[in-house]
């Protein structure tokens, strides 16, 4: 659809979303009518450097053409089948994932949150079965951030956050420990604790890094205590690390992970991976949807992930990331560099990141802002090394605006 074929103006539009649309993002200023690669176009036909990738979702490009056609393809035989029927880009999509990344089941859900709260009742529900009504407790890191349905809102730990002011009280049975502090974990857990979650990463949390060691150590322990392990890979699969899985990165296989965003090529989908002994605590109606593994989501899937592994989006990430984090320390009053593969955060001196993003955009190039101090970026995984350094003169000009402005 176009803007100049609606039979709107755009200001007509956007008068249009004052009054029909409820919002839940601060949106950007203009209608985005057509994506292609590293490249979003706006209504007049502008050109945006995408350093976004739709949240982390474009990761083989705007509207990949090899996706589009398995979208169109797939919508020409079956779009929806209940969850009563099998379907072959279901079926196909299952095989491709649990051998790809080495586990034996994998869980189709619509979303992010969603998979995490599939993660969360299938480990509560092992939990249970296994030793009793009260362990279900499960241990979260400080500043993770895990999606907004109550429970995975009420993993995410970040009481003082929008995301969870005025939706209190949280669900009992959680508990959060200092990211990256092993004993602090270890301290957290009780004889009622049936899991430990985390991001191999915390997006939303600042982009920063786990530790090889503090993972490591969370393996052992969970070992050694019968606890399970799960990682919320819902922005770190797929690529965006350097490796297809963030846990690959870090040779730390989780008992449980989720994934979704990079997983679809820009249709809703996520699923949850696990063995086929943790699985089996699903037993039929203990849970359900009626849009998992939809035919064109999980054919759009197929195809992303073919694009990603036979274009070695992953080992570009791992380059191409590291070139430009070194780059980004030439921005002015950065205080930090942080991040894995192609998601990356920087950190300032100043709490100037917001207007930075705003500056950006204005500018074209897409950002977003997770703290007052703190821009990421996680633009999609064929992004090339010269796009990295147009970025990069681009920020400097805003970086160095939104510090003036902020010292007027």
């Amino acid at each position: 659809m176009k803007v100049s074929e609606s039979g709107y103006t755009k200001d007509e539009l956007l008068d249009i979303v004052d009054k029909y649309l409820a919002e839940q993002s601060r949106r950007w200023n203009f209608i985005e009518e057509k994506g292609d690669g590293m490249y979003v176009y706006d209504e007049e036909g502008n050109e945006y450097l995408d350093f976004f990738g739709g949240i982390a979702v474009n990761s083989t490009g705007n509207c990949n053409k090899k996706v589009a056609a398995a979208i169109a393809d797939q919508c020409q035989n079956v779009i929806h089948a209940s969850n009563y029927a099998y379907t072959l880009p279901m079926i196909l999509l299952a095989k491709k994932i649990c051998e790809t990344i080495g586990m034996e089941k994998v869980l189709f859900q619509n979303s992010g949150t969603e998979t995490n709260e599939a993660m969360i009742k299938m480990a509560r529900k092992y939990g249970t079965d296994h030793y009793g009504p009260e362990h279900y407790h499960i241990v979260t890191a400080i500043n993770s951030f895990h999606g907004r349905t109550y429970g995975a809102l009420s993993a995410t730990g970040q009481p003082d956050n929008a995301c969870q002011i005025g939706f209190k009280p949280m669900l009992p049975g959680f508990t959060y420990a200092e990211f990256n502090n092993l004993e602090d974990f270890k301290n957290k857990c009780t004889k009622d604790t049936v899991a430990i979650m985390v991001e191999p990463v915390q997006g939303e949390g600042g982009v920063y890094p786990a530790t090889e060691e503090f993972l490591k150590g969370l393996r052992a322990y969970c070992d050694e205590t019968g606890i399970l392990l799960l990682f919320d890979e819902v922005q770190t699969g797929w690529g965006r690390c350097g490796d297809t899985m963030a846990f690959m990165t870090y040779g730390v296989k989780p008992d449980m992970v989720s994934m979704a965003k990079a997983i679809g090529g820009g249709m809703p989908i996520g699923a949850l991976c696990t063995s086929a002994e943790l699985a089996s605590a699903f037993t039929p109606g203990a849970h359900g949807s009626t849009y998992a593994a939809n035919p064109v989501c999980c054919a759009a899937a197929l195809a992303e992930i073919d694009e990603i592994l036979d274009n070695h989006l992953a080992e570009n990430a791992k380059e191409t990331g590291a070139y430009f984090a070194e780059q980004l320390y030439s921005l002015p009053y950065v205080k930090e560099v942080r991040g894995r593969g192609l998601l990356v955060g920087v950190e300032f001196t100043k709490p100037i990141a917001n207007e930075v993003k705003h500056l950006a955009v204005e500018n074209r190039l897409l950002i977003t802002a997770v703290r007052p101090n703190v821009i990421r970026m996680a633009p999609p995984l064929i992004v090339t090394k010269e796009q990295c350094d147009k970025a990069v003169q681009i920020l400097i000009k805003c970086v160095s605006k939104a510090a003036e402005e902020a010292d007027a």
